[in-house]
């Protein structure tokens, strides 16, 4: 996913030690438990906070199953189990 200086992919040990703390650092983060994994989870909540549809997030997150996305993220859903049984009335006609 990251490639290194000669296009290799890169260790992800050295990229987390050169590239991801001195980001932290400069961001004034370091310290505060922002793991790499963090940045996964922000970027879940940042689609779906902007109404992206889950099985996009599902298929940009990698995860084999909407499920997975669901289980983690069905929290972010605002309006997620809503009132879907009043909408029948209106459905039906009654």
């Amino acid at each position: 996913m990251f490639p290194n200086s000669v296009g290799n992919p890169a260790d992800h040990i050295n990229l987390y030690r050169r590239e991801y703390l001195p980001l932290l650092e400069r961001a004034g983060l370091a310290g505060e438990g922002f793991t790499f994994h963090t940045l996964r989870h922000t970027f879940a909540t940042a689609l779906l906070s902007r109404k992206e549809h889950p099985k996009r997030v599902q298929a940009l997150l990698g995860h084999s199953s909407i499920v997975q996305t669901m289980d983690t993220y069905s929290h972010l859903l605002e309006d997620i189990g809503g009132d879907a049984v009043g909408g029948l009335d209106e459905a039906f006609g009654s």
